[in-house]
């Protein structure tokens, strides 16, 4: 039998990660995490406060993702998860739970973000942490399961795309040898 398959919609906050991915799991009848909801509340409190994380205070972060990952990934559920994953470490750790891995990396500049960031209600991620993320993000341009998703045209498009790799990922792993 094949692994099940983890989406990861990554990229900087404000790019459209929750977004995409509930578009995906909720058309492909799929599991969806939301990274964010991993984060402790000392560490959500931290960000709100404007004081981006240190990979120190990631780490249970990350842990509590992947055991959630492996408890999916054991029962052959395939998975959608939002996560920033900006570091390339934490996307190793992604691909440890039992799942073949696609990231769709949501990249767009920081103006067109920073506008969107503004626009956000009721986050905990404030405006002015958009820069500490650019800053911690390692490019996954080159790694050999990411996607670039460019976000410098409609959401029709960026949904339609993400959407129809999510779909060939799922068909390839049902597919029999």
């Amino acid at each position: 039998m094949k692994k099940p398959v983890l989406i990861v919609c990554m990229g900087v906050s404000s790019c459209g990660k929750s977004t995409v991915g509930q578009a995906i799991a909720a058309e492909l009848g799929l599991t969806f995490f939301e990274a964010d909801e991993f984060h402790s509340p000392e560490n959500q409190q931290r960000m709100a406060s404007g004081l981006p994380l240190t990979d120190a205070m990631r780490a249970p972060w990350i842990a509590d993702i992947c055991k959630a990952l492996r408890s999916e990934s054991s029962q052959g559920r395939h998975v959608v998860l939002a996560c920033s994953a900006l570091r390339r470490a934490h996307r190793l750790q992604l691909r440890e739970n039992g799942f073949t891995s696609h990231f769709l990396f949501l990249d767009g500049s920081r103006e067109l973000i920073s506008g969107w960031i503004r626009d956000r209600k009721n986050h905990f991620m404030p405006p002015d942490l958009l820069d500490s993320q650019f800053a911690a993000l390692e490019s996954p341009l080159g790694e050999d399961d990411v996607t670039r998703i460019p976000l410098d045209r409609s959401w029709d498009a960026i949904n339609s795309e993400c959407l129809a790799l999510a779909r060939a990922d799922l068909e390839a792993a049902t597919q029999t040898p």
